[in-house]
């Protein structure tokens, strides 16, 4: 199995005292913006990266958001070709570029460049993004998945193609051959995160595209809702779902006990759900299926004890207490003990039948000081037995295949 760390790389100072009724203020003006602080904030993260690398991590993982502290990637790319020259052996998975909301073609020799810039590590995740980016960029969300479906195959034909013409609804190209090209043939892997959106599964399975499906939960919930409407969609497509196609993201904390993690971690958890999460940002599927990014028929494949969970209230975020952390942690984070968390992390995987886990440490802006202790003692006490274990089946398949 294959371990990742997924960075969202906050603004390293928290904002709580910001906070007017139950959300920070947007747009956040630039009086609360420090550079300094920015600076130290990609300093630190740039080491954490190369330790990772050292320490025998297989990956790393950026994505991109706008205008918010809640990340200060607007650019993965950029991260990732700073990260390519520090690192030798790390994978670098861009998760993902919001390829509806850029030109495809400048994209596609960005994300060649890096993979030349690495030596072939890279990992090209492409995502739809939140609705606070389309706000941002002035794109309709109702253009959303075709925009995204056109960037993809443009990108794809550019990596690909001698020489490519493209006459689409948003972008079209005469006569295009692509400098440089991606070291990996006939292209980087692609990856793409699910949060619940049944077209993006479908999207998925039609062009054999690996997924990171939803949350992980103790009893599985809209992650196995996901991985079976999957499976049935690669079989449609004519493809056999095996671990190879799934990652899924797992919270990790190491202390001396259960109750010490959520102690120490769970302040900065709870600042990433109150305070982060939905800034700028409506999470809810009744209003998203309104401004035309998901449609009405998007949750259908989800089972009714799931619906709640998949209607992702902002309230349910902002209203969290570190009682309901402390929930949390009982059920399914893989926070305490070195074996609590190896235990967890395996299991959350062989739920899934996941071959790549995107550990998330540092929620929260975490303090970087604790944040590289905790990569060092995971490293120590737990990375091997992951990079050890051997995921072989997905169970969810075989329900379905049944």
């Amino acid at each position: 199995m294959q371990v990742f760390v997924f960075d969202l790389l906050p603004y390293r100072v928290h904002l709580d005292d910001l906070v007017n009724g139950k959300a920070l203020p947007y747009p956040l003006g630039k009086a609360h913006f420090d550079p300094k602080e920015a600076v130290k904030t990609y300093d630190e993260h740039l080491e954490a990266w190369v330790e990772l690398d050292r320490l025998g991590y297989d990956g790393v993982g950026f994505n991109e958001h706008h205008t918010s502290p809640y990340g200060l990637m607007n650019s993965p790319n950029l991260m990732a070709a700073a990260a390519a020259r520090l690192t030798k052996k790390l994978k670098l998975l861009i998760y993902g570029n919001l390829i509806p909301l850029h030109e495809p073609l400048r994209l596609a020799e960005e994300l060649a460049m890096i993979d030349c810039l690495s030596n072939g590590r890279l990992i090209s995740g492409v995502a739809r993004g939140i609705p606070r980016e389309y706000q941002v960029h002035n794109v309709p969300l109702s253009q959303s998945r075709a925009r995204f479906e056109e960037a993809y195959e443009i990108i794809t034909r550019a990596w690909t193609e001698d020489v490519f013409s493209y006459e689409g609804r948003f972008w079209s190209y005469k006569n295009v051959s692509l400098w440089p090209r991606p070291v990996q043939q006939p292209h980087p892997p692609v990856w793409t995160p699910i949060t619940t959106s049944k077209e993006s599964i479908e999207w998925a399975a039609r062009n054999n595209v690996p997924i990171t499906p939803g949350e992980t939960r103790g009893s599985g919930g809209i992650q196995q809702d996901i991985i079976r409407y999957y499976a049935k969609c690669l079989a449609k497509a004519g493809h056999r779902i095996t671990p190879k196609h799934l990652s899924i993201a797992g919270n990790a904390y190491i202390a001396d006990s259960r109750a010490q993690a959520v102690k120490e971690a769970g302040p900065y958890f709870l600042y990433f759900n109150r305070t982060l999460f939905s800034h700028g940002n409506f999470t809810e599927t009744a209003m998203q299926k309104q401004a035309g990014y998901l449609s009405d028929s998007s949750l259908d494949y989800i089972r009714p004890e799931n619906l709640r969970a998949a209607q992702r209230n902002r309230e349910d975020f902002r209203n969290m207490t570190l009682d309901d952390v402390a929930r949390r942690a009982e059920e399914d984070f893989a926070w305490g003990t070195p074996e609590e968390v190896r235990d967890r992390l395996i299991a959350a995987a062989d739920r899934a039948g996941a071959d790549v886990i995107h550990l998330r440490i540092n929620t929260g802006a975490m303090p970087h000081e604790i944040f590289m202790r905790q990569i060092r003692l995971f490293a120590e006490k737990v990375l091997p037995a992951l990079q050890a274990h051997q995921v072989t089946r997905v169970p969810a398949a075989e329900e379905v295949e049944a």
